[in-house]
């Protein structure tokens, strides 16, 4: 199980409490919170009755708030069903154990000063660099997964590319150089059956696993996956569709001439959107009302 980062008791020192960031323990430390061990202040009188700080407590002595003082100098006080003083309380998780769910609420959970996004039931989202990551690894599974279906309309329009700068530097060193930087017609005979097969191929990759496992191969890897924004569990293929499709179009959009720069542009604006949004959701993400999440 994976609990959110926040203060705990710290493992090794019960008098301090311990930084878990989600993963592991950090360096961070304080002190545990927690009232004194009898009333009133440091540098304040104790009230009547009590022992002065720093003297030890007469055995049978009582403190001001109703409670006897122990027998042994040092030993800290009890209050009426609770469990001796280094014994979790029931209910209670032990020493170096955070309790799941601590802390959450509608918007985020953590400590103060800092709250960390999370869906309306508290699972936290993932965070801008995992899906990246993700990406990349999923991006080279397809790759490998499509070369045999693109792999010769690949080869075919690297020859026509190849073709066309030769004929370009031969030109210019005849003394006629071009002046047109437009690809020949027959590379998009060959580019444009390999976009659409790899396009294919990456959403079918997508829809089974989203739909069957709720995370690809690259987002299992990196500990996140995909979920309806409001509903727990796997992914709609409805949802999925709209997701993916919405990415399918942005890069079809971006190989027509003249306004594909636009649509190269608004497809990078889309994956950098999570960086600003508050529910960290790219554009496509609100399209499908998804949200990627830690699992």
């Amino acid at each position: 199980m994976s609990f959110p980062a926040g203060w705990y008791d710290d493992p090794q020192d019960p008098t301090q409490q311990r930084y878990w960031d989600g993963e592991a323990w950090t360096d961070q430390h304080r002190a545990q919170e927690g009232p004194p061990p009898f009333q009133g202040q440091f540098g304040q009188p104790a009230a009547t009755g009590q022992p002065q700080y720093g003297q030890p407590a007469q055995h049978g002595q009582v403190y001001g708030g109703g409670q006897q003082a122990p027998a042994q100098y040092g030993a800290r006080p009890q209050q009426t069903g609770q469990a001796p003083y280094g014994q979790p309380q029931p209910g209670q998780p032990q020493y170096g154990q955070p309790q799941y769910g601590q802390g959450f609420q509608q918007q985020g959970y953590g400590y103060p000063g800092r709250r960390v996004a999370a869906t309306p039931d508290g699972q936290p989202l993932s965070g801008w660099w995992r899906r990246v990551f993700a990406f990349i690894i999923d991006s080279i599974i397809v790759g490998i997964i499509g070369l045999p279906l693109t792999g010769y309309f690949y080869y075919q329009y690297s020859q026509v590319i190849w073709k066309y700068f030769e004929d370009t530097l031969n030109a210019a060193e005849a003394g006629t150089p071009t002046t047109s930087t437009a690809l020949p017609p027959e590379a998009y005979k060959w580019i444009i059956p390999a976009v659409l097969l790899g396009l294919l191929v990456s959403f079918v990759y997508q829809y089974l696993f989203l739909t069957k496992k709720g995370a690809t191969p690259g987002k299992r890897a990196l500990g996140i996956g995909v979920r309806l924004r409001d509903v727990p569990g796997n992914p709609p293929g409805s949802a999925v569709a709209k997701r993916y499709g919405f990415i399918i179009g942005l890069s079809l959009l971006a190989t027509i001439p003249l306004v594909g720069t636009l649509f190269s542009f608004l497809a990078l604006i889309n994956y950098l959107w999570p960086l600003w949004d508050d529910k960290k959701q790219a554009l496509h993400d609100k399209v499908a009302h998804t949200n990627v999440v830690r699992t």
